[in-house]
């Protein structure tokens, strides 16, 4: 007598659910193939104002430049608006961003305008003085001339707890900023040069960018900060405006007629990306920054 045969499909998803799950892997293969062939068709046709915005805390100048580069090098975006919204970061990306924004004024003669939202100061202003015009709000925060250099010391903490820290080096000043010992004259001093130089970096941008006398600005560049109405009467900013404002001026001076069109940098989808943001998203970051590091950042 012949055995009855069944498929068994408990193991086996529902109809609508693989239904489901095939829809979506088209969806992310299409995208992802949209993103890698499809050109920049809004860089196409008509004079446009690109807006890049620079957003918190100044970590990395690597997607802000590659931004700049990209417009600078488009023939029908005729102005760059940088919108900063930030209160500085690190001294490096700040300087690093600073310097392609000279760099496309002297070599694409685009025009590039600073547009400050609620905060642009210290390493946010920096790169301000870079652009041709810079407006701010009325009550916007900027200036904030200033370095700033944060190291903790935890020796009190180890020699509670019974750890005993131990260092070889091959130099007497190897550990400059070693947050496991007391910092002693003469590395305070090492410090405060470098503080000074980096310092007088900033003062000198200013001074080139706001074409104002170096003596003047270090009058000002005590870390201070000022609201945009204020700044403007310091002759830190030239006008008092919101973004709109500020499209509206760089086409001005771009020589663009009428209402301009506006364009923004289209972000790759990335499937890394939409997962970090979906599965870490909701749990804290801790950045641990040891050694020295030197920062353009309004402390707050």
């Amino acid at each position: 007598m012949a055995e009855s045969t069944s498929t068994d499909t408990s193991t086996r998803p529902p109809r609508g659910r693989r239904r489901f799950l095939w829809y979506l892997a088209v969806v992310l293969i299409v995208l992802t193939a949209v993103n890698v062939f499809l050109p920049d068709w809004e860089l196409v046709g008509e004079d446009k104002v690109a807006v890049i915005r620079v957003e918190g805390v100044i970590l990395d100048a690597q997607t802000t430049v590659g931004d700049l580069k990209k417009f600078s090098e488009s023939p029908s975006v005729k102005a760059i608006v940088l919108r900063i919204d930030s209160p500085g970061g690190g001294v490096v990306p700040s300087q690093e961003i600073y310097d392609a924004v000279r760099r496309i004024r002297a070599k694409q003669s685009k025009t590039i305008v600073a547009s400050m939202g609620s905060v642009a100061a210290s390493g946010g202003y920096y790169i301000a003085v870079a652009t041709d015009r810079i407006m701010a709000n009325p009550g916007t925060l900027t200036g904030s001339i200033g370095v700033i250099m944060e190291l903790a010391n935890v020796e009190g903490l180890l020699k509670k707890i019974g750890v005993e820290s131990v260092v070889v080096k091959s130099g007497e000043h190897k550990d400059l900023g070693s947050p496991f010992r007391q910092m002693n004259e003469q590395d305070r001093r090492i410090l405060q040069s470098v503080m000074d130089d980096v310092h007088a970096q900033f003062i000198e941008a200013v001074a080139e960018g706001r074409s104002l006398k170096v003596t003047d600005v270090k009058l000002l560049a005590d870390g201070r900060i000022f609201t945009g109405r204020q700044a403007k009467d310091q002759k830190l900013v030239d006008e008092l405006g919101n973004l709109d404002d500020a499209v509206k001026l760089a086409a001005e001076l771009a020589g663009i007629e009428g209402e301009p069109k506006v364009v923004e940098p289209r972000r790759r989808f990335s499937i890394r990306e939409l997962l970090d943001s979906r599965l870490l998203g909701s749990f804290p970051r801790f950045d641990l920054q040891t050694g020295v590091s030197l920062k353009y950042l309004m402390a707050f």
